[in-house]
């Protein structure tokens, strides 16, 4: 039913994964399917945002994140699952649905966060966002 399974995963924050991570382990495992690790960074190419960061700090950030996402990857995703790390920049949401429909994803897995910062009143959750907008699949999980 699903060959390509997204996992949105903030590194610093184990509530963005914990508990999602070992359902899309499993649903990897029923489905034999491959599972795609996505962090996302701030865009900080933007004029208004670059200005602040020195030249080569977006190179710096990707090379940090990159390692540290593949150090998750050893650490939590079993081998016997074929794995891809995705690092993009830009809104979570809205670069988790595309990297979704770039890789043709079937199914994204997310955890729903049940603290609720002042951000979250102000733009919204991003799972919920994700549920809204993304036209493959969706499955929140709590």
């Amino acid at each position: 039913m699903y060959h390509k399974i997204l996992l949105p995963v903030d590194l610093n924050e184990e509530s963005s994964w914990g508990k999602a991570l070992p359902t899309a382990i499993k649903l990897c495992h029923t489905f034999d399917a491959s599972l795609h690790v996505v962090t996302v960074l701030p865009d900080f190419k933007m004029p208004m945002v670059g200005a602040y960061f020195p030249k080569d700090f977006s190179k710096k950030a990707h090379e940090a994140v990159k390692d540290a996402q593949h150090a998750f990857i050893e650490e939590h995703v079993p081998e016997t699952i074929n794995t891809q790390s995705v690092i993009v920049d830009g809104s979570p949401w809205e670069a988790i649905i595309k990297v979704g429909k770039q890789l043709d994803i079937d199914l994204i897995v997310m955890a729903s966060h049940t603290k609720r910062k002042f951000v979250d009143y102000v733009l919204g959750p991003n799972a919920e966002h994700v549920v809204h907008h993304a036209k493959m699949s969706v499955m929140i999980v709590r």
